[in-house]
Order: structure tokens, then C-alpha cells, then sequence
């Protein structure tokens, strides 16, 4: 069942490029919980381009790296940085054939480091970019001091 995760963090004014609705120039992006996977959707423009009509490397490498953040809040429960992202682009997204869907799990945690598995799928449900992305995971206790993160994991969702 596919649910809704609440931006916690939109009720202050911070501007991350990837999820905030207060950074103009940002992508918005919105995240749903759905089983093991934490995922969103984002319709490119000529914008978000390289190549004509291709969306730029750069972006599908942002769209991965903050679902990949969105998994970790979600899942480890708990905030952290981006250590290290291994991409495989495997096809060029189009710009001009709708929505991308990427979607993260976790493959792995080993002490204070997530293992992220994401991949980013076309509006033909044709794979795009397959990541590896490393969490450094902060401790619970520096996530809500320090990182705003929600003393209540229930915070995330409506119910």
C-alpha cells in the first residue's frame, strides 16, 4: 500500500534543491512509502536537459541521491549525509515522455552506514540509472538535535 511521507521539514523556511516547496528553482519533489521502498515521481523540462530532448546526468544524480536521503529518514529512521554514490546510467531519460519514477530500499545497514539500492524508471517503465548509494548515518540522538529530524517517527505520515 502505497502511503504519503509528510516533509517534515517544510513547516521552516530551508531550501533544499530536491524537496522543498520554498526554493523556487527547486524540484519539489514529493515521497511516498510503499513496502520496502520509499519513491517519487518528477516530470522533467527542456530546463533539466543536457542533450537535447535527454534530462541532464546531474539531475537523474539528484533525484537518486534524495530518495535516497528520503529512504533513510523513512527507514533507518534516523538522518545522515550521502558517503559515496555509485551510478550505473543504463539508458537516457527523455525529457519530453512524462514522469520518472525512482524509488530507494535499503539493501543493507553495517554500523553507522546504509546501504541504499535505488532505480530510476522511465514513463515506460524502462530502467533509466540504477544507484548505489552509501548513507553516513547520524545517531538518533544528533539527528533530532542536530538535524531536525522528528523525536516521533509517526511524524512522517497522517494517521
Amino acid at each position: 500500500m502505497k502511503r504519503p511521507v509528510k516533509n517534515i521539514f517544510a513547516r521552516t523556511k530551508y531550501h533544499c534543491f530536491g524537496c522543498s516547496p520554498h526554493n523556487e528553482i527547486g524540484l519539489h519533489l514529493h515521497f511516498y512509502e510503499d513496502g520496502d521502498y520509499v519513491q517519487s515521481s518528477w516530470k522533467p523540462t527542456p530546463n533539466h536537459e543536457g542533450y537535447p530532448n535527454i534530462v541532464h546526468g546531474g539531475i537523474l544524480s539528484t533525484l537518486i541521491d534524495e530518495v535516497a536521503g528520503w529512504t533513510l529518514y523513512v527507514k533507518a529512521r534516523c538522518a545522515g549525509v550521502t558517503s559515496r554514490m555509485n551510478i550505473r546510467y543504463r539508458k537516457p531519460a527523455s525529457s519530453t515522455q512524462g514522469e520518472l519514477l525512482f524509488r530507494g530500499k535499503i539493501k543493507a545497514i553495517k554500523r553507522n552506514l546504509c546501504y541504499i539500492e535505488v532505480e530510476l524508471f522511465n514513463s515506460h517503465n524502462e530502467i533509466c540509472a540504477e544507484a548505489e548509494v552509501i548513507y553516513f548515518m547520524f545517531s538518533r540522538e544528533k539527528s533530532i538535535n542536530e538535524y531536525y529530524y522528528p523525536e516521533d517517527d509517526s511524524a512522517f505520515f497522517d494517521e
